[in-house]
């Protein structure tokens, strides 16, 4: 038993990092999908151009691909990263590349009439964008950043191919010092389950808050 729970320390420390790519990760990913959504919507044609290239790019390329070359290819152009900040950018930047998507939807899903009540009021772009279009498209695009969230989460497994010691990792050590596969690959399952759960209330909790705020000021 004393020797298991070594084992459930090991694959909880993994869990450690876990998080910490997921956080770092999904802060990461919301910066782009925003950059790159509202890039997209973008009236100047080399803005569009450049948002459109990057969501293609990494849309269309494999996550291992990518983390590869974050961490074994960028340092030969003298881009130095730890395993971590690899994983971060490269789970970051292809889930950001998901999640722009969103982003352009949630905008274009705003009522016409918002957009004229906009113009009338002679808002800006920048105002009627930040006081008018964002809280109400957010509405619409927290149940994608919810799905996205999940699957970055579930995603920080391929950390584990750059030697990151992540759950995954830690799972496959105490796996080849006892010969047990089950009890260490069932325990990250189980911690994965709770994780996407924690994000899954933050996000619907978050919804519901929006929601009765716009609910007020509608009404």
């Amino acid at each position: 038993m004393e020797q298991w729970s070594g084992y459930l320390g090991l694959i909880l420390q993994g869990a450690v990092v876990t998080v910490q790519l997921t956080v770092m990760g999904c802060a990461l990913a919301l910066v782009m999908a925003f950059l790159a959504g509202l890039g997209r919507l973008s009236r100047f044609r080399w803005a569009r151009w450049l948002a459109t290239c990057y969501v293609e790019f990494f849309r269309g390329t494999s996550i291992f691909v990518q983390l590869f070359w974050a961490y074994f290819v960028l340092p030969l152009m003298g881009f130095d990263l730890s395993p971590l900040q690899a994983g971060v950018l490269a789970l970051g930047l292809n889930v950001g590349a998901y999640a722009a998507e969103a982003v352009r939807g949630g905008v274009l899903s705003v009522p016409r009439e918002q957009r004229e009540a906009c113009v009338a009021l002679n808002l800006t772009r920048f105002q009627s964008l930040r006081h008018v279009i964002l809280p109400q498209a957010l509405l619409f695009m927290l149940p994608v950043f919810n799905n996205n969230a999940i699957e970055l989460l579930k995603g920080t497994a391929v950390v584990s191919l750059i030697s990151l010691a992540d759950m995954t990792f830690q799972a496959q050590v105490v796996r080849a010092q006892t010969g047990n596969t089950a009890i260490p690959f069932l325990t990250i399952l189980v911690l994965y389950f709770l994780m996407a759960t924690v994000i899954t209330v933050a996000i619907r909790g978050l919804e519901r808050r929006l929601a009765r705020g716009l609910d007020g000021v509608r009404g």
